[in-house]
């Protein structure tokens, strides 16, 4: 489609939890890899672009009394997280210049500075990236759409714990919420300098 124009001073790219402890994780359908690399991509030409570039972590204290823990019939396994768990794999960053945002929950808007930061830099569209599909980038846009955000999905980078998963969010909810694109199609609809 070649409806997309993206504005680099109204346009933030926000990478979803590409962090150590995510990517190792299985994804569907595409690999962990191939994620890394398009989101690396979007990244490198929004920061030429001039556009604001977030990226996004998950993390919790030492203690977890951060975790959220209401009653759920799937919790996450109890587990101690490895020491590096939440850093971000260093393909995306972080680079001169790019917002660092450390959430405790799925979505990256709530309790977070993220709304705060993308205001005072004069963003209005958010592009999306990163795994997991159906937990912290759905959770982010949905965020997103009730604030006002004009959202575009890069949907080959970014992956679902299940390609299920993955396709039902794409089919189903981002059009709702926003317009769903490649990468590549993203890429065209920066302007070249």
């Amino acid at each position: 489609m070649s409806d997309l124009a993206l504005d680099p001073r109204t346009t933030a790219l926000v990478v979803i939890d590409l962090q150590r402890g995510i990517v190792a994780r299985q994804s569907g359908p595409y690999t962990a890899a191939d994620v890394v690399a398009r989101s690396a991509a979007l990244a490198n030409a929004f920061r030429d672009a001039g556009a604001t570039v977030a990226l996004v972590n998950v993390a919790f204290s030492k203690d977890k009394r951060d975790l959220l823990t209401p009653p759920v019939d799937s919790p996450n396994p109890p587990a101690e997280l490895p020491a590096d768990w939440s850093q971000l794999v260093p393909e995306i960053g972080p680079r001169e210049g790019d917002l660092l945002i450390t959430k405790h929950q799925w979505g990256a808007f709530y309790g977070t500075e993220l709304d705060l930061q993308l205001r005072r830099r004069g963003v209005r569209s958010i592009v999306l990236c990163g795994i997991a599909t159906n937990f912290g980038v759905e959770s982010t846009a949905r965020d997103g759409w009730e604030r006002g955000y004009a959202i575009v999905f890069a949907e080959d980078a970014m992956a679902g714990l299940t390609s299920e998963a993955h396709q039902f969010a794409v089919r189903t909810i981002f059009p709702r919420l926003g317009r769903v694109r490649s990468t590549d199609e993203i890429l065209l609809s920066l302007p070249k300098k």
